[in-house]
């Protein structure tokens, strides 16, 4: 057939074949062929002799049209999209790259299994494009300085409940610590942060958000004021006893460290505990445990200077009772406080009119005074106070009038008729002394 003469050549091709054309007419040397195609002049000698042999097709490379021999059998390539359309479904290339060959022994190169997802439409999370920002150096020392966050997600994928991830990166070598909680605040960043220490050491410095419990974002009190100074959290006055400084983030961008560390976590760490089948915090943590030493040798990077500048924690110092909630409260005169809605009753006896609440992460509370721990009992029934009494209303009612022969009336009828009778003798004692008028 006439389309089987057709060769089909590229641009390059036919610039070769039309510089060959010349050699062999002796318009044009083999070596000045060669400086213009870059080639060799024995290269140039056989290609020419192909040329002549096999025609215009001569300049052809011959692995045109075969399969490669290294290339990735039909099978394989089936089996692999099929287990990431189902499988794993959502996994990015590069991820899906680690688990096929982990889990199935299939390997594969991460940009092998991106050319194949867009030749299938297979979807997955990409990476948007960041709006640019001024660069900040990373801390030199491993140590200098901790990024810390909470990352509100659903971790367990509706297999357990919501929960928040508590992460540490550090801002020079990338070290990752990290501990599920039910929620984010004062006590599970204690927590975290405790544990933290045990392993490592007492960090230089924190950077945290503005989140509530790290930092007061309220006008300061007019005590405060008086005193000239501004109000601290809990984890402020907790990270000022152990000689942590603590620094505040104005934007997500500015410790951006560790919000790029949850953007890879909500993806990794979902898929890895999806394949577990992890779907409660306690399994987690445990899960945790084993994946963060791995995590950390192939992703952590080296500092810029050697050495570790965590602090080891001293012997006299019982984080205990640093990582706890202080309250000061008063102590009444019948030797009761008032704390969190509840009367308690000091048993023991104190002269000091200030008492220290601590409430601690395992959910002990404390009180004590000047150092001292005291005993106390929770007053569960408070005294009943007796209602008041109303006053009796006041109703109008018809007056008695006692009947004639009642006592008192008797009696007063009795003195009445005594000085009536009294008076009609002096009147008539009177008469008998007037002189009698004599008609003349």
């Amino acid at each position: 057939m006439r389309g089987e003469d057709i060769i089909m050549m590229r641009q390059e091709e036919l610039k070769r074949l039309h510089l060959i054309r010349k050699v062999i007419e002796k318009a044009l040397t083999q070596i000045e062929a060669g400086n213009i195609l870059s080639l060799s002049v024995r290269q140039i000698r056989r290609v020419t002799k192909r040329v002549l042999k096999e025609g215009d097709k001569g300049v052809i490379h011959k692995s045109r049209g075969r399969p490669s021999p290294n290339a990735i059998r039909t099978d394989t390539k089936n089996k692999a999209l099929r287990l990431c359309k189902t499988k794993y479904e959502g996994f990015s290339p590069t991820l899906a790259a680690e688990k096929l060959f982990e889990i199935n022994g299939i390997n594969l190169s991460r940009e092998t299994l991106r050319n194949w997802f867009k030749e299938n439409d297979i979807p997955y999370q990409t990476r948007k494009k960041r709006p640019h920002r001024s660069w900040r150096e990373r801390r030199h020392h491993f140590g200098a300085m901790e990024q810390v966050d909470g990352s509100h997600h659903d971790w367990f994928e509706d297999r357990g409940p919501k929960c928040v991830l508590m992460g540490y990166i550090d801002d020079a070598n990338n070290n990752v610590f990290a501990r599920f909680y039910d929620s984010e605040g004062t006590f599970p960043f204690m927590d975290s942060f405790k544990r933290y220490v045990r392993k490592y050491g007492l960090p230089q410095s924190v950077y945290l958000d503005r989140h509530p419990a790290y930092k007061v974002n309220n006008e300061p009190s007019i005590e405060d004021q008086l005193n000239n100074r501004d109000p601290e959290s809990q984890v402020q006055r907790a990270l000022g006893e152990l000689g942590v400084e603590a620094t505040f983030a104005y934007s997500p961008q500015a410790k951006g460290r560790i919000e790029r560390l949850f953007r890879t976590f909500q993806d990794r760490l979902v898929k890895e505990m999806r394949l577990k089948g992890i779907k409660s915090v306690e399994d987690g943590n445990e899960f945790l445990n084993d994946y963060l030493p791995v995590y950390n040798k192939r992703f952590m990077v080296e500092a810029l200077e050697k050495g570790d500048l965590h602090r080891p924690l001293p012997k006299h110092i019982n984080l205990d009772k640093i990582l706890c909630k202080k309250t000061e409260r008063g102590l009444n005169n019948d030797s009761t406080i008032a704390h969190d809605k509840k009367l308690y009753h000091i048993l023991d006896k104190v002269y000091a009119k200030k008492m220290m609440v601590e409430e601690r992460i395992d959910g002990r509370m404390l009180i004590t005074c000047k150092g001292k721990e005291l005993k106390y009992r929770q007053i569960t029934r408070r005294p009943v106070k007796a209602a008041p009494v109303k006053p009796r209303a006041f109703i109008a009612s018809k007056a008695h009038k006692p009947s004639m022969d009642h006592p008192w009336k008797r009696a007063m009828y009795e003195r009445y008729q005594h000085i009536n009778s009294y008076s009609q003798r002096e009147k008539g004692s009177q008469k008998e002394k007037e002189p009698l008028l004599v008609q003349a």
